[in-house]
């Protein structure tokens, strides 16, 4: 058993609690969902000021980390140089930050927040709607989203490569927790990002067989985008996901991500060429500044004045910071192991700003041009009843600015979505199979495959759950609420992570210091005895 299963105390708590909500909400999907719904009005509303506060407080830690001598700290033994050369790390980078989130919400988000502004900033204007638009949409995407990977990612790779840890999560703990991490606490701080990382997995694969399934039906391939041809969508790419799981991580996720950055660039330069590009350049430059302007009064907007302040911040901006929350072990595993080598200072700021500005650059050019067509060229995205259908947004775009080319642009991307949807299953199994079996780098196939099925099983029953009881837990609602709750109890880990790194890091430096003035007082001392001869 040891050998098929490494850590049994991780890998049978977290699938048996998987299994179980699977088997339960596919037996009573309209009580799930109704569940869902409730939590999603109490709980969910109520979580929203924590969430604001410690992720403001992930982009200040990691700001001062980087600013500080603990930032001239190598992720590795000391004279090791980076595993990879800046450009490799970069494109690595900016292949993490691109996903299926940013395919659907490229042009929705800023569509949604243009058509209805968030209460209390400025909308008296269409171009005050616009702006506000892009000011929201980028603070959701920016430096707070990568603050979060930066908090695990510089966790997991100050405890492998510095202190020659396992790929755990509970070992970042280790300069907090001391020996405690190699029991029950442990086991529970892995069994956590587990949970987190699955349903974070499943919330991105529902967004995505939502567009798959809206684009389609977009194309006339199918009538319309019912309950069950999503979850028909959910087993078809699983199965894909699991035969690139098979073949294995250089074969499978390598290949296909080559393949999706290529298509991503493609579609971006197609857009910025056909679209109003004068725009889309100026939109970006000003963005960038309303950004830097407005950042302290976003990121601490809590909307209590607002009466619905707090329906609002549920359904984005506290989602969001969920939803990254979710991501953050499978993205900070990932970058944690590409950075061996790096400064902490150089890992930092390459996290924080190249993804970032990669994510600007997609939603100036998506969002901005949706929001052209909006103010200038007669709308047509935003619906009669001031609503945004988020799921065909994209393809309504593409139809409206390429009407030439748009059946191309069309089927480029539902294929981008699909490739995300695989490599999203694929490195998230991954990630989860390393967290279970004890950090193995090279885990069985069937244990990958097996989390890989359990993360499409999720997705499917609840969109099925939201679907069944329908009101305020629609399919998409359904998802979202759940990788929010499952976010809380791994947002407490991650405040730990920060106190225990910094401590690590402090204590560290503080080494180094003594070292370096104990150092400079022998070569003064030395150079006196040499002065009095």
């Amino acid at each position: 058993m040891g050998k098929l299963i490494p850590a049994p105390r991780v890998f049978f708590p977290a699938a048996g609690l998987l299994v179980l909500f699977v088997v339960v909400t596919a037996l009573f999907p309209v009580q799930m969902g109704e569940w869902i719904g409730t939590a999603n009005r109490t709980v969910v509303q109520d979580l929203a000021w924590w969430y604001i506060a410690i992720v403001a407080a992930f982009v200040f830690f990691s700001v001062w980390i980087a600013a500080s001598h603990m930032g001239n700290i190598v992720l590795g033994k000391d004279g090791d140089g980076p595993e990879f050369s800046l450009g490799s790390w970069f494109a690595m980078l900016f292949a993490a930050g691109m996903g299926i989130g940013l395919v659907f919400w490229g042009v929705a988000e800023p569509l949604n927040h243009y058509a209805a502004t968030p209460p209390g900033l400025d909308g008296d204007t269409s171009a005050e709607k616009a702006r506000t638009a892009m000011d929201v949409t980028f603070l959701h995407w920016g430096l707070h989203a990568w603050a979060i990977y930066v908090v695990v990612g510089l966790a997991v790779a100050y405890s492998v490569h510095r202190r020659g840890n396992p790929i755990s999560l509970r070992w970042a703990l280790q300069p907090l927790l001391g020996d405690r991490v190699r029991g029950f606490w442990g086991d529970v701080i892995d069994v956590i990002a587990v949970l987190g990382t699955l349903f974070g997995v499943a919330t991105s694969l529902g967004l995505g067989v939502s567009q798959i399934g809206a684009g389609l039906g977009y194309l006339g391939v199918v009538d319309g985008p019912s309950t069950w041809l999503l979850v028909g969508l959910i087993i078809v790419i699983t199965a894909i996901a699991t035969v690139s799981v098979v073949t294995g991580i250089d074969k499978g996720i390598k290949w296909l991500s080559n393949i999706n950055m290529a298509m991503a660039v493609a579609m971006v330069i197609a857009i910025l060429v056909v679209g109003p590009t004068v725009f889309i350049l100026s939109d970006f430059v000003t963005q960038i500044g309303s950004y830097v302007q407005n950042f302290f009064r976003l990121s601490f907007n809590g909307m209590p004045f607002e009466e619905e302040g707090k329906q609002w911040l549920g359904g984005w901006t506290t989602f969001y910071w969920g939803w990254w929350m979710s991501w953050a072990p499978f993205v900070g595993v990932f970058i944690a192991r590409i950075s061996k080598g790096r400064t902490v200072r150089e890992f930092i700021v390459g996290v924080l700003l190249v993804p970032t500005i990669v994510t600007f650059i997609w939603f100036s050019v998506m969002g901005g041009t949706a929001l052209y067509q909006e103010l200038f060229q007669g709308g047509g995205l935003v619906g009669q009843d001031g609503t945004v259908n988020s799921s065909t947004a994209l393809f309504q775009l593409i139809e409206t600015v390429a009407p030439s080319i748009s059946t191309l642009l069309s089927i480029v991307a539902i294929a981008l979505i699909v490739i995300f949807f695989v490599t999203s299953s694929d490195s998230g199994s991954f990630v989860v199979d390393m967290l279970s079996s004890g950090g193995n780098l090279n885990p069985p196939v069937w244990s990958r495959t097996l989390w890989a099925t359990l993360g499409g099983a999720v997705a499917a029953v609840l969109l099925l759950a939201g679907a069944a009881a329908g009101g305020d837990a629609n399919p998409l609602s359904a998802l979202q609420t759940m990788a929010i709750l499952l976010a809380l109890p791994f947002s407490i880990v991650m405040v730990l992570m920060c106190v225990a790194t910094a401590k690590g890091l402090v204590s560290e430096n503080r080494f180094r210091q003594r070292k370096q003035r104990q150092w400079l007082a022998e070569q003064v001392a030395a150079e006196m005895e040499n002065y009095k001869k």
